[in-house]
């Protein structure tokens, strides 16, 4: 009983049909009487007044009426009951393996699409572990994910079929999708051996595939995202084939996104080749629309930086009414950004990217073992609120530790925080 007045719920867009059921119910039940002529239900209602008087030894109006509910009260039970029932049965055929807690999932699904709207901007693992946590909050997700990977097998397809790298693409379809273990498992599969297919993953191979079906990224990741039951968008930032390169604080350039950390050089700065490349329309008005905008995790100018230098994002953001969180990395990253504290991260976006394009930046502060990154080349990120306060950003603490991956962040625990932000700075805006 109680499981069906889960479908009375607010926000679950049932009782609005149930009451036009129910009337429906009413207005057959009048023709039916009409049809077949008053007499019988009067016979019926005498019937009933005839049980109360026996029962209690007097005509008792109280009791007819509470007679008069029960019958609704049990006619809504049937109504709901078979309400029920007809889903279940539709969603049975196109759902098979979810139909039995159907109205827990649409009630989830319509909390869920009530959601605020965040934009979140990056690539790598950090991104795909921000998503994996956030799309637990909101339906209304949008990942602008870098295109400037040139590395492993995302790299390998990018050169030998033209198009733009999945590898990140495919990290953020998995980690937004609400699908069975096995279809993650698949598109994550690597395979393995010396034929032409080693090291590819599975994932990039059928988002590559689906490129050439569809003539279009944008469209293959749509149509990927069917496949896999994604909560959310996942967008490009660029279509364009693009380079990172990095100048160096010596005066020497270092060419392509997997060769900069490689160079162990201090960063000056980033920049895209060629210089001026167009952004997705969708990225752009994801970024405008948005009730949110989260930069990070992940590597600061490897990652990050390359869908800020894409022409329009950059404006867009600083333009933009959301409120702007930084998550600053947990650790240091070996050959990227060697001893930076939180302001200098922060501080490196602001020197590509102006002023306006942050507002919040949002760090680690539960302690990180010495054995966790010992060794690593990495250590962890100096909170060096101050000056982060004198950039004009606020800076806010929270545990975001993973306690299973060294050095990395905790899904749930970043959605929390994040969301906290949101919800209680976000609407002061």
């Amino acid at each position: 009983m109680f499981h069906l007045l889960k479908w009375l719920y607010p926000g679950m867009k049932m009782k609005r049909w149930l009451l036009l059921f129910a009337v429906g119910v009413m207005l057959f039940s009048f023709g039916v009487a009409l049809a077949i002529n008053y007499e019988y239900l009067g016979r019926a209602e005498e019937e009933i007044f005839l049980l109360v008087y026996r029962a209690v030894g007097s005509y008792n109006y109280m009791i007819t009426a509470g007679v008069g509910i029960f019958i609704v009260v049990i006619g809504s039970c049937f109504m709901l009951l078979a309400t029920r029932s007809i889903i279940r049965s539709i969603i049975a055929v196109l759902i098979p393996d979810r139909s039995e807690k159907i109205v827990d999932l649409i009630y989830q699904e319509r909390k869920l699409g009530r959601g605020p709207a965040v934009t979140v901007i990056g690539g790598g693992h950090g991104l795909s572990v921000l998503l994996r946590g956030i799309k637990s909050s909101t339906n209304n997700v949008s990942a602008v994910v870098t295109v400037a990977d040139d590395g492993g097998s995302s790299g390998r397809l990018r050169e030998e079929l033209g198009i733009i790298p999945p590898g990140d693409l495919r990290n953020c379809l998995v980690a937004l999708a609400d699908t069975e273990p096995l279809m993650e498992k698949l598109f994550q599969y690597r395979f393995e051996g010396d034929s032409a297919l080693a090291g590819h993953s599975f994932g990039n191979l059928f988002i590559a595939a689906m490129n050439e079906v569809t003539g279009d990224m944008e469209t293959a990741l749509k149509e990927s995202s069917k496949v896999l039951a994604v909560k959310g968008r996942v967008i490009p930032a660029s279509k364009e084939k693009v380079r990172l390169d990095a100048v160096m604080n010596d005066g020497t350039i270092v060419e392509g996104e997997s060769q900069i950390p490689e160079a162990h050089k201090k960063i000056r700065r980033v920049r895209l080749f060629p210089r001026k490349v167009p952004a997705v329309p969708a990225a752009l008005e994801a970024i405008e629309s948005a009730d949110a905008i989260i930069l990070g995790p992940g590597s600061l100018y490897t990652s990050i930086m390359p869908n800020l230098l894409v022409e329009g994002v950059a404006h867009a953001l600083k333009n933009s009414k959301a409120i702007k969180i930084y998550i600053c990395n947990v650790l240091t990253q070996p050959g990227e950004t060697d001893n930076y504290t939180a302001s200098q991260h922060a501080k490196a976006i602001l020197d590509h990217t102006g002023h306006g394009t942050i507002d919040y930046v949002l760090v680690n502060s539960a302690p990180i073992p010495d054995e966790m990154w010992r060794g690593t080349g990495a250590k962890p990120v100096e909170i060096d609120e101050d000056k982060v306060n004198a950039l004009g950003m606020g800076l806010i603490k929270e545990d975001l530790m993973s306690t299973t991956e060294i050095g990395r962040h905790d899904p749930d625990k970043l959605c929390a925080a994040v969301m906290k932000i949101i919800y209680s700075l976000g609407s002061k805006r």
